[in-house]
């Protein structure tokens, strides 16, 4: 259940198709990079490390996390 006084984090999850992983960065978040070769696992790393790296940079760790995702493919016939 979201709590509409808890800030809002915007975090970037973006699919680096030369690596062959999903990226997740937010410049909300100092010290936020994340890889994984799967979107769900990359979400749940994303869901532990937040609240520590925002208590670690002296910011209050209870947030509502706001993904963007963006994937591009090139597609040929």
């Amino acid at each position: 259940m979201e709590n509409a006084s808890l800030p809002k984090i915007d975090i970037k999850l973006l699919w680096d198709a030369d690596a062959c992983v999903w990226v997740a960065t937010s410049g909300e978040v100092p010290g936020l990079v994340l890889e994984s070769d799967s979107f769900d696992d990359l979400i749940e790393r994303v869901r532990l490390a937040v609240p520590e790296l925002l208590e670690l940079n002296g910011l209050p760790p209870s947030v509502i996390l706001d993904y963007h995702t963006e994937r591009h493919e090139a597609v040929f016939a």
